[in-house]
């Protein structure tokens, strides 16, 4: 008996040793195959975020109204702005009261939160840069453009900038850890927001100008050389025009024109960015990455943020900002899918930290998660709405909630996907296992008073397969019909069908499905505006 109890006793010290452990260790991006998950308190976690409207978290009475609304959408969660004038509104005098209380109070409603530094640059600008930088623009210079004329932006090529914003981003990492060290209710960080270059493709700026004459920087010639197989396309058509040239200032070695001057001015960005992120993460190491306003098509540099962490700009910001750990989209244009791939296509990692708040958010969150893996989703604004109890993303985000757990398991085994369908895309064809699924609208049935309208609602799902023949679908407004991958002579049935959730990671059946709600066995579908999970199993027959 004796030894029995010290076993059990040894036991339960592992047991909390490692929950210990497991609590104590810091967020953390890991690799699962070829997935990027994001680690929280020793277990995977999917940020079903959403991000505050730009002023909302300036006192913490304002935010009172706001936290039943997330809670009522389910969300895990807030991406929360802090403001550099706000946090140190005298040089050397930091307050940090509005932070903790933010993170006190998003303990209480079991909500995580990610930092959005507002720091040298917000949409470009410097609006939210202390006054005492705003007025002293002989240390702290700004921008000019190609007149001359300055511009409400600091310039990235000032020490004196740098090392401004590099001392606040530590003090206020400080705090964190001080504060939120081993609770983790803060769990990543965004370095400045949508930075880039208006209204001329680079600055003019006197110390701009001298950077811009002299040789680039060797750092930039070994990247491109060690990556010349992997350069984006884009990028490395310019560095052939030239003939791949390894030596030579910036107009030697990419042309002269306005994309030269882009990629000159994302050099600098993404050094001025690495170093404040590389001096945070020395003090408090949580993951951080920075984000990108969406160039349009058809527009030149300077005509958009110019030189942010865009697609077509990767490789130089990879180069420039080796601590930080990823790029991420900022959404107000409609083409989700395309965006999304130009991210990923070198195996990064996708969070999309914001996104209109509109009425395809619901459907491009379960997308995002099941076919490309997200490390989480963030409409904008998120506070803006009147009945958060009846938004499609919260009905959404409780749906992936509770299949978290069973897709994180999954992740990088080659056995989740995801599809997003609207009239312009109604079809997806997915090969998983031995089965070829194609997906289609609800609306193609031409059961929905709606199917007639001309523009149909965007529906989302994902497709989890957890067995040679069992299946896991969710979302909302999708068919599914199946047929062999091998032999087109063979048939497919549907076996079983059940609605239902998880409830502690056990599946309840709620609901068993068949005739109509399978079309007598011939599809499994969920229409839209309802938002479900249905387990099922197919089989094959001659």
């Amino acid at each position: 008996m004796k030894q029995i109890a010290c076993l059990l006793l040894l036991l339960s010290t592992v047991v909390q040793f490692q929950l210990s452990f497991a609590q104590n260790s810091l967020p953390a991006l890991r690799k699962q195959g070829d997935v990027t998950q994001f680690i929280v308190d020793g277990k995977p976690f999917i940020m079903l975020g959403g991000e505050l409207g730009n002023s909302s978290a300036s006192t913490i009475q304002n935010m009172q109204a706001i936290w039943p609304k997330l809670k009522a959408m389910h969300l895990n969660t807030v991406l929360v702005p802090v403001y550099w004038e706000l946090l140190e509104p005298q040089e050397g005098k930091f307050d940090f009261s509005l932070i903790r209380d933010l993170i006190s109070e998003a303990r209480k409603q079991e909500i995580k939160i990610v930092f959005l530094w507002f720091g040298s640059w917000k949409n470009s600008m410097s609006s939210h840069a202390p006054a005492w930088v705003k007025l002293n623009q002989d240390k702290y210079p700004r921008v000019k453009d190609n007149t001359g004329r300055s511009q409400e932006i600091l310039s990235s090529f000032s020490e004196n900038n740098l090392q401004a914003d590099l001392r606040a981003f530590e003090k206020l990492m400080g705090f964190i850890k001080e504060y939120d060290g081993t609770q983790h209710t803060v769990i990543m960080v965004q370095v400045e927001n949508e930075i880039g270059m208006l209204p001329s493709a680079r600055d003019y700026q006197t110390l701009a100008t001298a950077a811009f004459q002299k040789p680039v920087p060797a750092e930039l010639i070994q990247y491109l050389q060690q990556n010349k197989e992997k350069l984006v396309p884009e990028f490395l058509q310019i560095w052939k025009n030239q003939g791949y040239k390894t030596s030579g200032n910036w107009e030697a070695v990419f042309g002269k024109g306005l994309h030269t001057d882009e990629i000159f001015m994302a050099w600098y960005y993404s050094k001025f960015a690495n170093a404040i992120t590389a001096a945070g993460k020395k003090i408090y190491p949580l993951p951080m990455f920075v984000n990108a306003a969406l160039n349009r098509p058809g527009r030149e540099p300077g005509n958009y943020p110019s030189a942010g962490p865009l697609p077509h700009l990767m490789d130089v910001w990879k180069a420039a900002g080796p601590v930080i750990d990823f790029l991420a989209p900022d959404f107000y244009n409609p083409d989700f899918k395309h965006w999304n791939d130009l991210y990923t296509r070198q195996g990064d990692p996708l969070f999309v930290p914001e996104h209109r708040f509109d009425p395809t958010v619901a459907a491009k969150a379960i997308y995002a998660i099941g076919h490309y893996n997200a490390l989480g989703f963030s409409p904008f604004s998120i506070e803006s709405t009147e009945k958060p109890s009846e938004e499609g993303l919260g009905k959404m985000y409780q749906l992936i909630e509770t299949l978290s757990p069973l897709i994180s398991s999954n992740q990088g085994k080659g056995k989740i996907e995801g599809v997003l369908l609207d009239k312009t895309s109604v079809e997806t064809i997915l090969r998983m296992g031995k089965y070829e699924f194609t997906f289609k609208h609800e609306f193609t049935l031409g059961w929905s008073p709606g199917a007639s309208a001309t523009e149909w609602p965007m529906a989302g799902a994902m497709l989890i397969q957890t067995g040679e023949d069992e299946f896991y679908l969710a979302g909302t407004g999708v068919v599914a019909t199946f047929k062999p991958v091998s032999d087109p002579a063979l048939n497919i049935g549907i076996l079983k069908v059940d609605e239902g959730a998880f409830e502690t990671q056990q599946w309840k059946v709620l609901r068993h499905l068949n005739g109509d709600q399978t079309h007598q066995g011939r599809h499994v579908r969920i229409p839209y505006g309802q938002y479900g999970v249905q387990r099922f199993e197919l089989y094959v027959y001659k």
